[in-house]
């Protein structure tokens, strides 16, 4: 009787290999480097400003202003990631593009 008794104060169970385990996570995420809080911002600017949908010469000196602006808020940033962020950008606000059915149809 006392066997049987240990053996429900196992700690192992036979089902125990079937069922999900636990994934153990972190509790702090990893914070995002300065380039990735740069590109964020500046999406965030883009939508917030409507610039998807002005005029090509107006997205022009809207670029020139915030991208000096951003040279001033991420100063760790090089030359070359500023060139990048701002390739993002434009890309970013370029308004979707539509496909034609024969585009469609020959995919």
């Amino acid at each position: 009787m006392r066997a049987s008794f240990v053996k429900f104060l196992s700690p192992f169970h036979p089902l125990d290999s079937y069922m999900a385990k636990q994934k153990s996570r972190s509790r702090t995420p990893a914070s995002p480097t300065p380039f990735e809080e740069a590109r964020d911002e500046l999406f965030q600017h883009i939508m917030r400003c409507g610039v998807v949908d002005s005029a090509p010469e107006h997205q022009v000196e809207w670029f020139s202003e915030t991208m000096q602006y951003m040279t001033e808020r991420f100063p760790e940033l090089s030359t070359d990631q500023l060139g990048e962020l701002r390739k993002l950008g434009e890309r970013f606000a370029q308004p979707p593009k539509k496909h034609d059915a024969a585009d469609v149809t020959a995919a």
